[in-house]
């Protein structure tokens, strides 16, 4: 492509939707992407998995999703709608083009990958989450004899089999994690240091989602004030599951610490008949288990740490730190940044669904892109 308008980083949902987005506005955008393939971190999360954000409001803009696709499509069905997504608006990612450096010089973003050299007046970042994970560190560790691996490389229960097994967290690849072992009768317990909120992933036959989306012009505090009673009686009683119940409320709880409830699936019920069971936190390894926060210490073959990401782009960009808070998260998604020309898309969470916002930002990126560019 010659004299691109925008350069975009990562060719998972946010940067298709970004180049999507451009090209109906007549913009032309270069996609770089490290894989080999379209959506590759959606390639490589575990089975199992399904979409928690129902079809309707997970398509990205100018294309739905197959109406054979069930509520919550799988993750196999999400993989083939990026595919689909990519060649209705004939977009075409340079693979195995890994960005090391983006730097403003003049009028233009420089972006430096192992395919080259490109440059254009509009940058966006499109990385996403799933390559930055958090692996916290325990006492003992190192003498640890087991296995230990993140839930980012989780697939199956099968290398688990005959295994005990300590899933560690409770966000919603924990809960699914420890769901899918358990169906697999893989003896299975769940370190949980905090307090935790439980949502239904439908209420009164809607979408969870569609309530957050409905109720998105009250503060965050006022709807969670207004739902509490219908969801305690949704979710039933949580006494004796050892479990500590988050007392602020899901909405509250994104907007003000980030942090997403579980949004269950089953999981609940396994932990209700034992076939999950339940423990605090880790105090530190041993060689054969650990050691939970209780003094209590037991034996565990393998421990998956479902302890999310952390995604730092300072290294990406470094000479641009106004744009970051102190973690590397940027200030600004979906919007004009302090940085002529740079947008970030997908990178904060929302109650209202990521795809969705994915969209909403990408719709809103070519925009403001396009103001810029005739500016």
């Amino acid at each position: 492509m010659i004299d691109p308008d925008a350069v975009i980083v990562g060719a998972g949902p946010a940067g298709l939707a970004c180049a999507a987005s451009l090209s109906q506005r007549g913009l032309r955008a270069v996609i770089l992407e490290k894989a080999d393939s379209v959506g590759s971190v959606w390639r490589r999360h575990y089975e199992r998995l399904h979409l928690h954000t129902d079809r309707g409001h997970s398509a990205l803009p100018g294309l739905p999703m197959p109406r054979s696709y069930p509520r919550y499509p799988a993750r196999a069905q999400v993989v083939a709608y990026l595919e689909s997504y990519a060649a209705a608006f004939d977009l075409h990612p340079v693979f195995h083009s890994t960005v090391e450096h983006v730097g403003r010089d003049g009028s233009a973003w420089q972006v430096e990958a192992t395919s080259g050299r490109y440059s254009a007046p509009v940058a966006i970042i499109a990385t996403g989450w799933a390559d930055f994970p958090h692996l916290p560190r325990w006492p003992g560790q190192h003498d640890y004899r087991g296995q230990i691996i993140h839930s980012s490389v989780y697939r199956n229960p099968a290398p688990h089999a005959g295994q005990r097994v300590l899933v560690v967290g409770f966000g919603n690849s924990a809960g699914e994690i420890a769901l899918d072992l358990a169906e697999a009768a893989v003896d299975v317990t769940l370190a949980v240091r905090g307090p935790v909120k439980i949502l239904p992933r439908d209420l009164l036959g809607l979408p969870i989602l569609s309530w957050a989306i409905l109720q998105q012009w009250l503060p965050p505090r006022v709807a969670d004030f207004l739902n509490a009673p219908l969801l305690r009686l949704a979710v039933g009683s949580t006494r004796g599951l050892g479990l500590q119940m988050e007392r602020k409320g899901p909405l509250a709880m994104i907007a003000e610490d980030g942090r997403i409830p579980l949004l269950d699936i089953g999981t609940l019920a396994r932990i209700r008949d034992g076939s999950i069971k339940v423990r605090g936190g880790i105090a530190c390894f041993t060689g054969d288990g650990v050691t939970f926060a209780d003094h209590a210490t037991e034996r565990f073959d393998a421990v998956i740490l479902a302890t999310g990401f952390r995604p730092d782009l300072r290294g990406l960009l470094p000479d641009a730190p106004g744009t970051f808070d102190a973690h590397g998260l940027p200030l600004v998604t979906g919007h004009t940044t302090s940085e002529p020309g740079l947008f970030f898309c997908g990178q904060r969470v929302v109650p209202t669904g990521q795809l969705r916002e994915i969209g909403i930002e990408a719709r809103r990126i070519a925009r403001l892109a396009a103001e810029f560019l005739r500016h």
